[in-house]
Parts: structure tokens; sequence; C-alpha cells
């Protein structure tokens, strides 16, 4: 039995959602089995994020026309997450709180790019505010979540991965459990929604801003490590309060 963390948050952390877009949803071209599944859970640390005023990003793929990941072009996706088209957009389930940075991704047509912090500066940005540690979670487990994890550990910040709030391809079997052994062995930690306090619980004010980009960055807390699984549907958010 998983035992739970003590996560304790405030307004130097950060937390980073990534890529839900709906073109990786139900009805998209590039559909993440299950994908919409999360959604609730990266609301509601949304909300966690947000009553404690801490820096929450959101990443997307925004791709040109001809990128160079597509089949048309001769990679091994079909087209997905172009610029300024609908299936670019963020799930309209996703409720991003104000404030919320945007980071476009992936946006050198002769280059792919599943990083958040590949071809961005926000690697740039938490260096240079001091920031730690990160929290992810999002889209998919076994590319861009796993590639920026490890790409931030690379850059000394200490990463909690939201396992309740991420969700894989699977092109191989058990792409997703080596993803999830790689981020363990990086040093990153494990935590759901249940290692967090209730957002009725925690004090700060929420952000009045509205949606910007290139804003500093924060930290958090973590008391004991946890073991480093995938996880199944999620079933679930806060018992449906």
């Amino acid at each position: 039995m998983k035992k739970n963390l003590y996560v304790k948050i405030s307004s130097k952390d950060v937390l980073i959602i990534a890529d839900i877009q709906k073109d990786f949803l139900p009805g998209g071209t590039l559909t993440v089995k299950e994908g919409d599944l999360i959604v609730p859970a990266l609301n509601e640390y949304g909300k966690i994020f947000s009553k404690v005023n801490a820096k929450i990003v959101a990443s997307r793929d925004w791709h040109p026309q001809n990128h160079a990941s597509f089949t048309d072009q001769g990679g091994p996706w079909p087209p997905h997450c172009i610029q300024e088209t609908d299936g670019a957009a963020f799930s309209s389930d996703l409720k991003l709180p104000k404030g919320t940075i945007i980071v476009s991704k992936a946006t050198d047509p002769n280059k792919e790019a599943y990083s958040v912090f590949d071809g961005t500066d926000l690697g740039e940005q938490l260096i240079s505010q001091g920031t730690k540690r990160i929290f992810i979670g999002g889209l998919a487990t076994d590319y861009c979540i796993v590639t920026s994890v490890l790409d931030a550990r690379k850059m000394g910040l200490d990463v909690v991965v939201l396992a309740d709030a991420t969700r894989g391809i699977n092109v191989k079997p058990d792409d997703v459990d080596r993803a999830f052994e790689k981020m363990r062995l990086s040093g990153a930690i494990p935590a759901t929604l249940e290692d967090f306090p209730e957002p009725e619980t925690l004090t700060g004010v929420e952000s009045s801003a509205e949606v910007v980009a290139d804003e500093p960055l924060g930290k958090f807390y973590v008391k004991k490590k946890a073991r480093m699984r995938s996880k199944g549907s999620y079933k679930r958010v806060r018992t449906e309060h």
C-alpha cells in the first residue's frame, strides 16, 4: 500500500501542465488513450497551486503545418496541434487559473521537441528565478513528460511527477512503465492528490492576472519518498467532492 507523502506548497512552487490539447484527446488526430480522464485531477491541482498564489505553466505543442514529426514529412506522427487550429487548442474541460503562463514548444519545422524545455526559455526562467523544484503532469507520459522530467533533472531541479495526472501512448508495450522507471532513476518523486492538502485548508490569494507568458517560477517541499509507479484509470477526484 502506498504511504501518503506530506507535501507542503507555497507561492514559490511551480506547476507544469503539459499538452492538454484537443488533438491528444478523444476525437483528436493523435489520441492518448484515457487522456481526458486526467483533466479533473489537473483542475484540482490548479486549484491547489492557485490557492497559494503559486506559478502555473501550461505547455502546448505548437507545430507549423510542415513539421518534421508529421507522417507527410517523413515523421512518425499524424499531423497534430498545428498552430492556430482547433486541434491545438487546450481542452475546454481544462480550467487553467488566471495568470497561467503559456509555453509553446516544437515550433521549429525541422526539429522535434517533446520536452517543455527544448527550444523554449522556460529553463532559463526557472534558473534565473532560483527555482529548485517543480511539479509536472499531463500528456504524454512516455514522451513529453519523461523528456521534460529528465531535462529538469539535468538542470539540477528537483521534480515531482503527478502520477494520477499523466497518461501515455505506449507505442511499444511497457513504454509508460519504462518512462516511470527512467524518471524514478533520475531522482524524480511521484505524488498523487492524496498527498496534497485540500484547497479549502490552504491560505493564499487567488491570482487576478490574465493568462500571460514569461513570469517567475518556484519550488516546493516534500517529506518522504515513494516508489515511482504508473497508475491505473483515474477513478475519482477527492471522492467527488
